[in-house]
C-alpha cells in the first residue's frame, strides 16, 4: 500500500489513544471490531499483510444541560483523515428533523477541515458545545397547538438478498445494528442469506448502508415496500423485533459448510408473518411449487 495509507493509519492509531484517554470508561467507546487497532498496529509493524478493516466505534456522550445523551456513530475509512470522515450523532431525545439538522451541521463543521487534520475530538467537542440548541428547539416544538398538524413518516421494508450469510463476525454485527437501530425483521444466516428489516425510512437506509460497507459485495436489495404513516408506524410493522433466523439446512460439505436453506420452511415462515409474496421475488420461484 501506499505511504499516504499508512501515515492516515498512524495518525488514526494516535488518534484513537486520545479518545480512550478522553474516554477510560469502556463503555463510553465501543469498537465495532476491539481488535481493529491491535490489527492496524500489527499492519503497520509487517506482521499483518492483509489491509484490516475500518475502525468502527461509538462514543456515548454525556451533555450536561440538557440532560442528554448522545452517540456518535464514528467510521474511520483508510485515508482518513485524507479523506472525509464518517459521522452520524443521535440521541433518543431527540426527533427526526431535529437529528437531520443536527447532523447537517456536524457534517458542515466537519467540512472544513483540511485534509490530514484529525477531527473526531472536535466533532465531539462540537456537539457538546453546539448541541443544546436542538434538544430545546425539539421542545419547543412539540408544545401544544391547536394548529398542529400530524407529521407524516415513510415506513420501509427492505429485503435484501445475499448469497450467503456465515461468518459470525457478520452475522454479529448485523443483530447488533439492527437492534441499535429502531428496525424489526430478521436475517436468516446460511445460503442464500436473506435480510428483512422495516422501520422509518432513514433507519432503513442507515441500516443498509451500515451492512454493506466497506466490502460486502454479493448483497443487494431485491424488493422494497413503502408506506405513509402519521404514527409510529407500530401498525404496518410485520415482526416484533430483529431477531435472527435460523432454519433446518440441506447438506454439509465439510469444512465449507456450504449448505443450502431450507426454503419450504422459509415460505412457511413469510407465510406466517403474511409476506408470501416475496418468495417469487426473492427466488423467481412460485411459491406453491417451493421444494422443503
Amino acid at each position: 500500500m501506499s505511504a499516504s495509507v499508512n501515515e492516515s493509519l498512524q495518525l488514526q492509531l494516535l488518534e484513537m489513544e486520545m479518545l480512550f484517554s478522553m474516554f477510560p470508561n469502556q463503555e463510553e467507546v465501543k469498537l465495532e471490531d476491539v481488535n481493529a487497532p491491535r490489527n492496524i498496529k500489527r499492519y503497520l509493524e509487517g506482521t499483518r499483510e492483509e489491509l484490516p478493516p475500518n475502525i468502527e466505534f461509538v462514543i456515548t456522550l454525556q451533555i450536561e444541560e440538557p440532560k442528554v445523551t448522545i452517540d456518535l456513530q464514528v467510521t474511520m475509512p483508510h485515508s482518513y483523515p485524507y479523506v472525509a470522515l464518517q459521522l452520524f450523532a443521535r440521541s433518543p431525545e431527540l426527533d427526526r428533523q431535529q437529528q437531520l439538522l443536527l447532523n447537517n451541521s456536524l457534517t458542515s463543521y466537519i467540512g472544513t477541515f483540511d485534509p490530514g487534520e484529525l477531527c473526531v475530538c472536535a466533532a465531539i467537542q462540537w456537539l457538546q458545545d453546539n448541541s443544546a440548541t436542538y434538544f430545546l428547539n425539539r421542545k419547543l416544538e412539540h408544545e401544544p397547538s391547536a394548529q398542529a398538524k400530524p407529521v407524516k413518516n415513510t415506513f420501509l421494508r427492505m429485503w435484501i438478498y445475499s448469497h450467503h450469510i456465515y461468518q459470525q463476525d457478520l452475522r454479529k454485527k448485523i443483530l447488533e445494528v439492527g437492534k441499535r437501530l429502531d428496525v424489526t425483521g430478521f436475517c436468516m444466516t446460511g445460503k442464500p442469506g436473506i435480510i428483512c428489516v422495516e422501520g422509518f425510512k432513514e433507519h432503513c437506509e442507515e441500516f443498509w448502508h451500515t451492512i454493506r460497507y466497506p466490502n460486502w459485495k454479493h448483497i443487494s436489495c431485491k424488493h422494497t415496500e413503502s408506506m405513509e404513516t402519521e404514527g409510529n408506524g407500530k401498525d404496518l410493522r410485520l415482526f416484533h423485533s430483529f431477531e435472527e433466523l435460523l432454519l433446518e439446512a440441506h447438506g454439509d460439505y465439510g469444512l465449507r459448510n456450504d449448505y443450502h436453506m431450507n426454503l419450504g420452511q422459509f415460505l412457511e415462515f413469510l407465510k406466517k408473518h403474511k409476506s408470501e409474496h416475496v418468495f417469487q421475488i426473492l427466488f423467481g420461484i412460485e411459491s406453491k411449487n417451493a421444494d422443503s
